[in-house]
């Protein structure tokens, strides 16, 4: 049994078949997990959330960001952007059995084996791997509950900046969403700046990457994570393993072996 990390897929099947074909992949033996973004921006959206449902227990998801917008646009009546690529899924007669199948997934995932972590963007600042846990598991709840549609109708937005324990609601939802699924770096209050999208070259002055300062508790345990595709793989220190490598903008998807520390990668999104 082996278990493989693969970076934001974005609606890109061709090179995650590719890859698994390479890795000789078998769901009755071998994982699969996923940081998130599955789909969204790239071809072939539909046949992604297809061929990973089919996957059964092999899969292991955590969402993205884009994944919520899609709950979004399937169940709190939000509407497309110019930019989306999910009119397929929209219209499929299978919708409803995919989207439960999506909502289903946590923000984070913790595999005390494996001692390893998975998130789409990040670890909120501060915090400890138990309140990791507990944040994300609060979004859970609210996601996967009765109240479920409303959340993520009136979950968009940037504020607020900083997490205060005593936030409440759906501020305080917002900001562990924005935390867990579209952080890439910090100003120097600890607030979410979720405006710059480039390489740490470019970090503007008093501005860091979330992953520098991370707590203790994750000194020695890998944190897994995809969203920012201009690290292009690099930047992050060990343990922290970033692995979008923006197959959907013309880069790569990149494959990690969690048991053995191989990676692997396949050409761009076609």
């Amino acid at each position: 049994m082996a278990s493989y990390a693969v970076g934001d897929l974005q609606g890109c099947l061709e090179p995650l078949q590719r890859g698994l074909d390479a890795l000789a992949f078998d769901p009755a033996r071998d994982r699969l997990w996923l940081v998130g973004d599955l789909v969204n921006r790239g071809p072939n959206s539909l046949g992604t959330l297809r061929f990973l449902h089919a996957l059964g227990g092999a899969v292991q998801a955590v969402l993205g960001n884009h994944d919520l917008h899609l709950l979004a646009l399937l169940l709190g009546g939000r509407s497309p952007s110019k930019k989306d690529t999910l009119t397929e899924i929209l219209e499929a007669e299978d919708r409803e059995r995919l989207t439960a199948w999506l909502r289903a997934w946590p923000l984070l995932h913790y595999d005390p084996a494996l001692d390893a972590v998975m998130v789409h963007a990040g670890i909120p600042p501060g915090f400890d791997l138990a309140a990791a846990q507990a944040g994300a598991a609060e979004v859970a709840a609210a996601l996967q509950g009765p109240e479920g549609p409303a959340f993520l109708s009136a979950m968009y937005g940037n504020e607020p900046r900083c997490w205060a324990e005593s936030l409440d609601g759906l501020p305080r939802l917002r900001w562990l969403v924005n935390a867990f699924t579209r952080m890439r770096v910090l100003d120097a209050d600890e607030g979410l700046d979720l405006t710059f999208k480039g390489p740490l070259a470019a970090l503007p002055p008093g501005r860091r990457p979330w992953f520098d300062g991370l707590h203790r508790d994750f000194a020695t345990r890998r944190v897994l994570f995809g969203h920012w595709a201009a690290l292009d793989g690099k930047g992050a220190p060990a343990p922290c393993l970033a692995l979008d490598t923006g197959a959907v903008w013309g880069g790569a998807l990149s494959f990690y072996c969690l048991d053995n520390g191989i990676f692997h990668q396949e050409e761009a999104c076609p």
